[in-house]
């Protein structure tokens, strides 16, 4: 490909996040508490996945090596499973350790799979061991060498003290 193409192909990829950022953010509903506006909500039946790219859709690849980026293995079933719950309705945006530097190279990655996403986000904390904290509500589901459609499962998690212990 020419520098021109893959300008235009770039150019491409971005105007699509941006219009599907945007059709994700008209399924935002408003959200009123005590009479103040907050933040906006998503309806009930839909889930904004959060998914991490190396090591949980594709090969463990370290940012200090790059060029295997572009040809990562794909877990099996994560292509499937992302593409159906992106068919169903949910957001899909990857969350992931890789650096805005290696933004063109998992792009191209991503397009070539298959996948279907609303956006990428870029620089999550490496290292593991992460303790999400937000005012919405969170879940959290750690990769474990399968995509399944997701199930119940009642476990102990750490919270803050609000005096409540039930």
């Amino acid at each position: 490909m020419n520098s021109k193409s893959e300008i235009t192909l770039l150019s491409l990829l971005k105007t699509k996040w941006i219009m599907e950022a945007k059709n994700s953010d008209k399924l935002l509903k408003e959200s009123i508490v005590d009479g103040q506006h907050v933040s906006p909500v998503l309806p009930q039946n839909v889930k904004n996945y959060l998914i991490d790219i190396d090591g949980t859709v594709c090969d463990d690849i370290p940012n200090e090596e790059p060029e295997r980026m572009l040809t990562a293995a794909v877990y099996p079933d994560a292509l499937e499973m992302c593409n159906k719950w992106y068919d169903e309705g949910h957001i899909i945006t990857f969350f992931t350790s890789r650096t805005e530097a290696h933004r063109d190279y998992t792009e191209k990655w991503l397009k070539k799979q298959g996948f279907k996403y609303h956006g990428i986000l870029f620089g999550k904390p490496r290292g593991g061991n992460y303790h999400w904290i937000d005012n919405h509500m969170v879940k959290a589901t750690q990769y474990n060498g399968k995509f399944t459609e997701m199930v119940e499962k009642e476990v102990k998690i750490e919270v803050f003290d609000d005096g409540r212990h039930d």
